[in-house]
């Protein structure tokens, strides 16, 4: 399938906790290579939407595709084959603090694969240096930054070589050079592993840094109101919603 094909689509989304609506009538495709954004203000659902996608979580109607198939008509067989096509990061790092960083990282290749130590070894090596922490293998997770943590976080995330990786407000609780440098390596790995990268986010940095599509969701109406590249839509958009997220903070 070409890079520009479509990776995942969502069909007639509805989310719901028992009779409490989140989201409705979500239709969005995801396509390879994109770094998806799903962004809008607090409550709107950003955070269910990607449990939703990761396999989390049942959408109460509607469908979410991976390459034409239907996640949750799969058999559970069939869901585990798709879900280790995933890599998440979730918003806390979410590292074992009794493990060192490279015991985190080499914990899903022991557990998913039947490489020999010695070449897991290898990869585990290969995964913190492409996040920049290369002789920190060693370390505990309370021994290394916020920032580094999160990018430990991303190579156990990269750890089985997936198709798409889902951040969840991946610079929440760093600095803004911490954040920033976070920003790059995600494009750097977008570009250089060609994953798929969906990112659940609301700093505006980070959203028009490394966002070329995304899905707008609305609080109030409990649907999306907005879809596409977040530069365009803050340079086209007429919804006043829009607008107001998009350019929160200027004069």
């Amino acid at each position: 399938m070409e890079k520009s094909g479509p990776h995942v689509v969502v069909n007639d989304l509805t989310m719901a906790y028992g009779s409490f609506l989140i989201q409705k009538d979500l239709n969005f495709t995801i396509k390879r290579g994109d770094i998806f954004i799903i962004m809008g203000g607090s409550g709107c659902g950003k955070s269910t939407l990607l449990r939703h996608l990761v396999g989390l979580k049942e959408p109460a109607k509607g469908e979410v595709l991976y390459e034409g198939l239907n996640f949750w008509d799969a058999d559970y067989e069939e869901q585990g084959r798709i879900k280790r096509h995933f890599g998440v990061l979730f918003q806390s790092g979410a590292l074992w603090s009794s493990m060192t960083v490279a015991e985190n990282v080499t914990l899903p290749l022991s557990e998913y694969t039947d490489l020999s130590s010695g070449d897991i070894k290898e990869l585990v090596s290969l995964k913190l240096a492409l996040v920049g922490l290369a002789g920190f293998e060693d370390y505990y997770p309370s021994e290394i930054s916020g920032g580094m943590q999160k990018r430990a976080g991303l190579a156990r995330a990269m750890a089985l070589d997936p198709d798409i990786l889902f951040f969840d407000e991946p610079s929440a609780g760093l600095d803004p050079v911490s954040a920033q440098l976070l920003d790059e390596l995600i494009i750097v790995l977008r570009d250089s592993l060609g994953a798929t990268i969906v990112v659940v986010t609301h700093e505006l940095a980070s959203i028009f840094a490394i966002g070329n599509n995304s899905v707008f969701l609305d609080p109030e109406t409990k649907t999306m109101i907005a879809e596409g590249d977040p530069n365009k839509l803050l340079a086209e958009s007429k919804d006043p919603r829009v607008q107001k997220f998009l350019t929160r903070g200027k004069a």
